[in-house]
């Protein structure tokens, strides 16, 4: 097929063609760059980044993400943008995924367990002749409906051996494959899967001290980059966050605490939104705002952050107004699945299902 535009990446210098059609974030898979990105619907900011020289245009879906971003910024979208000419652009390459390859393949439920009321766990393993998943810990993985239809999860484990994929998955009233799951998935049930996708991975080329900060089933992908750091004995300080409205909504809340054992310099804080719902020990509040009273100057700090759209847009903002440079804060949104979000768009109701 023959291309039309070429993107030059302006730290590296790297070049990749265009086809068609093809958002930026499209073509650099193609090519085997890695660039960030997370909800793929222009809606989380994962992709942004900044638009040196060219021009491009948002057939798909609005680039939400960008609004209140000052024009003089010149930030575009990549999951979102199609050029319309050739470009360069300064954005983050996360060359750690480069060289993992991305497949489908057959997994069967060999687990499932209830964590919390509306949050189920479930724990896959490769079918018979099928090859292990490689990821890397953070990523998430597409579940494969039989009507086309994708639904996103984030992986609550790191790589092991025995090849065991763990998620957890929120049951959401009336959300199609989350009440499925909740309601009718079993062991030994067979699921098709794709992955690993995603950027939110630990960046192990620091010394700087960590803040994870996650909310309600965000603790998912958090969970397996902090244990991945535990494993490797890292001596960088590490302070984690899970924020949600009841008490139990922290569900594994004795494996986070059991984490100040093992680690070097860990710390966890529970954080609860509703003070009706919080029990003596717990903080109060909002998750963002406690991370911000232990801290208020983030400028030294690596942060990774992981939840729903609006504590990621709240503490987009308010780290980077912390001190936080950008291109330190690595964040997974736990968006709408592009079909839902399509529906929302169109002025109609849906639900979140990562």
């Amino acid at each position: 097929m023959r291309t039309v535009f070429t993107v030059t990446l302006q730290s590296s210098g790297r070049q990749f063609p265009l086809r068609p059609g093809e958002t930026v974030l499209e073509a650099a898979q193609r090519a085997g760059i890695a660039l960030p990105y997370s909800c793929r619907a222009g809606v989380c900011g994962s992709c942004k980044a900044t638009l040196l020289e060219g021009h491009c245009e948002y057939p798909r879906n609005p680039p939400v993400a960008l609004s209140g971003t000052p024009a003089s910024q010149h930030a575009i979208l990549l999951c979102q943008a199609v050029p319309t000419s050739d470009l360069r652009i300064e954005a983050r390459e996360v060359t750690s995924v480069e060289d993992i390859t991305r497949r489908q393949l057959d997994v069967v439920v060999s687990d499932k367990r209830l964590l919390a009321p509306d949050v189920v766990g479930v724990w896959l393993t490769p079918a018979p002749g099928q090859p292990r998943l490689q990821w890397l810990p953070g990523q998430y993985l597409d579940v494969l409906l039989d009507d086309g239809r994708r639904r996103p999860f984030s992986i609550a484990n790191h790589p092991g051996a025995d090849g065991v994929i763990e998620l957890h998955v929120r049951h959401v009233a009336g959300g199609g494959f989350t009440s499925w799951v909740a309601d009718t998935l079993k062991v030994g049930d067979a699921l098709r899967i794709e992955g690993p996708l995603g950027t939110f991975v630990p960046r192990e080329d620091s010394v700087r001290p960590m803040i994870f900060m996650a909310g309600g089933t965000g603790f998912a992908p958090v969970k397996a980059v902090v244990e991945h750091f535990i494993a490797l004995g890292t001596r960088r300080p590490m302070r984690v966050y899970w924020g949600a409205r009841r008490a139990e909504d922290l569900y594994q809340r004795g494996l986070a605490q059991g984490w100040m054992q093992r680690a070097h310099a860990l710390s966890f804080e529970g954080v609860i939104s509703d003070p009706e719902q919080a029990p003596a020990g717990l903080r109060v509040g909002l998750v963002h705002e406690a991370v911000l009273e232990d801290q208020p100057d983030l400028s030294g700090h690596d942060v990774y952050m992981s939840g729903p759209p609006a504590m990621i847009d709240a503490g987009r903002k308010l780290f980077v107004d912390a001190g936080l440079p950008e291109d330190r804060l690595y964040y997974d949104s736990f968006d709408y699945a592009p079909d839902v979000l399509a529906q929302i768009l169109a002025g109609r109701a849906g639900i979140a299902e990562r």
